[in-house]
């Protein structure tokens, strides 16, 4: 039986196979630019350090000055799934 509250269950699947965590696999799953649905967003990982930088300012995430690329990536997808939890859709 589907989830109601994943959005792309084929992918949500896929990254479990893949060995993704649970809550990293909802994340992406939900990710509302996801490129299957939109055909045109890109992974955090596409991003530059300096666009991340903007997101996580966006997002108010503190400490980003200090943050490698991959720390801004974790930290923008820990503070999406935050969100999520809070607003009780996973």
């Amino acid at each position: 039986m589907p989830d109601p509250g994943i959005k792309n269950e084929e992918q949500y699947d896929a990254l479990l196979k893949k060995g993704d965590s649970e809550e990293k696999s909802v994340h992406i799953s939900n990710t509302p630019d996801s490129r299957e649905k939109r055909g045109h967003a890109k992974l955090y990982e596409e991003w530059t350090k300096d666009e991340l930088y903007e997101q996580a300012r966006k997002e108010g995430i503190s400490g980003r000055s200090y943050m490698s690329k991959k720390n801004l990536i974790k930290s923008l997808r820990n503070n999406y799934i935050a969100k999520l939890i809070f607003e009780k859709k996973i």
